[in-house]
């Protein structure tokens, strides 16, 4: 039996890593996501979609309710038009290209959306702005990205009159990983987060109930699931709409 759109739970797409992986006796190119994102969405009431960075198509976005950006590798410098950095590897243009689609297609529908870290990051490319390819050359400090695969914690202060500021209040302790960050502010952007060297960490678009980037990793506290729960919240409300 096929539920009513009132009274199912949200489907939430999530964007996937497309990598070179081994299970088994099997060593393939696999599509493949962190189950946090996935118990993060599931706790927040809503039902994980994988979207896996092959066959692009924006009209897979008709049958989801929201729809999640997820972390990863560095952003391709050519996406903004800029020469890669040393430290900046390990790029994925075809993934680049694929979320940019989803992210317009989803801003042109007003889907709900979240973007998380590198998320953050396409979202202002895809909007027309630039990032720091390697943030401790602007910092001086590996504070964002302590050590391989050790998440580092940030206080961030966040700006009045803001989604951000309604979700954290003034400030907030955040999981994060991360070299690279938002420089240039794409226009449609307002940035509403920094910690305190000024490293750019939330930002929303002008104009939309919910599309919102984080530059840390929300799905990394299972303790604290208020960005999922409002993204699965700001689902709903569109589906009953």
């Amino acid at each position: 039996m096929v539920s009513n759109a009132s009274d199912r739970r949200p489907r939430i797409g999530i964007t996937t890593y497309l990598e070179p992986t081994i299970w088994g006796v099997w060593e393939r190119d696999a599509s493949l996501l962190p189950r946090v994102y996935l118990d993060s969405v599931v706790a927040a009431g809503g039902v994980p979609l994988l979207l896996p960075p092959v066959g692009t198509d924006p009209s897979v976005l008709e049958i989801l309710d929201g729809l999640v950006i997820a972390g990863g590798c560095d952003v391709d410098p050519g996406s903004y038009d800029a020469a890669p950095h040393p430290e900046t590897v390990d790029t994925r243009p075809g993934r680049d290209e694929h979320e940019a689609i989803l992210i317009r297609a989803a801003l042109d529908h007003g889907l709900p959306l979240l973007a998380i870290c590198r998320g953050l990051q396409m979202l202002n490319v895809t909007l027309g702005g630039t990032l720091q390819q390697h943030l401790p050359d602007a910092v001086a400090h590996d504070e964002h990205r302590p050590s391989p695969a050790v998440f580092g914690r940030t206080e961030v202060k966040i700006e009045p009159d803001s989604l951000t500021s309604k979700l954290f209040g003034e400030r907030t302790t955040v999981h994060c990983y991360h070299h690279q960050a938002v420089d240039v502010v794409a226009p449609d952007l307002r940035v509403t987060a920094r910690a305190g060297d000024g490293t750019i960490e939330a930002a929303e678009v002008a104009g939309h109930d919910f599309a919102l980037g984080v530059q840390w990793h929300p799905e990394e506290n299972p303790d604290d699931l208020r960005l999922f729960t409002a993204l699965v919240a700001a689902a709903r409300r569109r589906t009953t709409r």
